[in-house]
């Protein structure tokens, strides 16, 4: 196995015993990233100087301290998450050179916990979108086949992980931006419950449903990684002051006791055969494990894409309004009064995507519109909430679909937004409905594509949803494939 290739607990391992240095698997890794990036496009910025030199620190310190689990390990961190000193662009040009004065708190937990920062991962810009090619700098390529889509927005960190051109990487969440992009990729990604991971830092899209979560090459690392972001955060307001557990000790064998909800409105027409095929032998698999499946419903799933694309949008809108060439990001220098250059800003700033969204959100805020559409969206987001406490009555986690196909070709949906708001039908409602849901390889397509499985569980048991994960990897192939660059 190369050193690129491990993850990290078998990195830690090799550290740990002297078998491998921090520079020499940051080194291997970069050239890795020289060789792939013409290609795959997974970095907006690199910070190649800094890393070799925090390598070099931790080799001369050793790894004998257990408080520091990601000790020389290189991470990819996602382009929407504030790190001090370093670029973070968001995808966008109106970012296009803006450099944070301070640490997100994720990555400050990063850097506490020992994790070597190798750069910043390319998004669709400010997290809007489900393929990566609203970028405003180039689209990134899926590595399994580079003419198909990573999955959105946070493509550039699972197809980092995917390509082997980091050991983890952190993305972000909002309608299923990390679970998604990893179904896509064939890696391991875990939106947790909102709240449980601090958002300070994160540069926001829409605030009740962003949350940042990891992309690992298994599930044992989605576990690691998960223990060291995770926990209460005064400097957020949405962060929950719940004791954290070590999800490591969830990954038990055996699945006896576990009963697996299999929601029927996840089995519709636009669902591709190849992967409801690889999803239903999946939940096969998990039967035979020890669990027990039975068939719930979710009935208010089919609101799901329209309550997302209103609630998501208004809290974009506000969001978004602090970007006016003042303060701070790209400012148009030929405007003539302070209105011209407002318009002149934001509309050479922001994308197209970005700037179809903020339109639908400040209607749908609109004076004579904001309870037709925003409080209604509202009132259809404690349905679906609702909808997924009444079905974990009858089990203790959810399993589905991530996504009704496989990567897409690049170009396919760009020019048709309601098709590409389609590709996250399976995602959305647990994320207005905060609870955690993982994503892990299941399977692949006649093409070679990945094919992804969801486990969704209750609010703050990101463990049960991991122990599932982790014993339905441990006993399937899919994880060990890797894309042939």
């Amino acid at each position: 196995m190369k050193l690129y290739d491990l993850t990290i607990h078998e990195l830690r391992r090799l550290l740990d015993q002297g078998e491998t240095t921090a520079v020499e698997v940051t080194g291997t890794i970069y050239e890795r990233i020289r060789m792939l990036e013409p290609k795959v496009a997974a970095y907006l910025s690199l910070a190649e100087e800094r890393a070799m030199e925090e390598a070099r620190s931790w080799d001369k310190k050793g790894y004998g301290d257990t408080t520091r689990p990601l000790a020389g390990v290189p991470l990819a961190v996602k382009d929407v998450i504030c790190t001090r000193g370093i670029r973070t662009t968001c995808g966008s040009h109106i970012l296009a050179n803006f450099v944070p004065p301070y640490d997100s708190t994720v990555a400050q937990k990063l850097k506490e916990a020992g994790g070597i920062l190798l750069g910043k991962t390319n998004m669709d810009e400010f997290a809007m979108g489900s393929s990566n090619e609203n970028s405003a700098f180039r689209p990134t390529r899926n590595p399994w086949n580079l003419d198909r889509i990573p999955g959105g927005s946070s493509g550039g960190s699972a197809a980092a992980v995917a390509a082997d051109e980091c050991i983890a990487a952190v993305g972000s969440d909002t309608g299923g931006s990390i679970r998604q992009p990893a179904s896509h990729c064939g890696v391991v990604g875990l939106k947790p419950t909102y709240g449980r991971v601090s958002r300070y830092g994160l540069v926001a899209f829409a605030s009740s449903l962003d949350q940042i979560g990891p992309i690992t090459k298994d599930v044992t690392d989605a576990a690691l990684l998960l223990n060291v972001i995770a926990g209460y955060d005064q400097r957020d307001s949405t962060s929950v002051p719940r004791e954290v557990p070590d999800y490591r000790e969830n990954l038990l064998e055996g699945l006896a006791g576990i009963t697996v909800g299999i929601p029927r409105e996840y089995f519709v027409e636009g669902l591709v055969p190849e992967v409801e095929g690889a999803v239903r032998q999946a939940m096969k698999t998990l039967e035979s494990l020890g669990a027990r499946a039975v068939e719930v419903s979710l009935p208010h799933t089919e609101y799901g894409v329209a309550a997302y694309y209103i609630i998501a949008p208004a809290e974009a809108s506000s969001n978004l309004a602090r970007y006016d060439g003042v303060k701070y990001g790209y400012r148009d220098r030929a405007g003539k009064t302070l209105m011209e250059m407002y318009r002149k800003s934001r509309s050479e700033g922001f994308g197209a995507e970005v700037k179809r969204r903020i339109m639908l959100g400040t209607y749908a805020l609109s004076a004579g519109y904001y309870d037709a559409y925003y409080k209604k969206a509202l009132q259809v987001r404690t349905l679906m909430r609702e909808d997924f406490l009444t079905a974990f009555k009858q089990c203790q986690v959810l399993v589905t679909p991530v996504a009704p196909t496989a990567a897409f070709p690049l170009g396919e949906k760009v020019d048709d937004p309601l098709q590409m708001y389609l590709s996250d039908v399976f995602t959305l409602p647990a994320s207005l409905a905060g609870i955690p849901g993982i994503s892990i390889p299941c399977g692949f397509t006649s093409e070679g594509l990945p094919i992804g499985l969801q486990i969704l569980a209750p609010h703050f048991e990101e463990g049960l949803a991991l122990r599932v994960a982790y014993n339905f990897e441990k006993n399937t192939p899919f994880h060990l494939r890797r894309p042939e660059l």
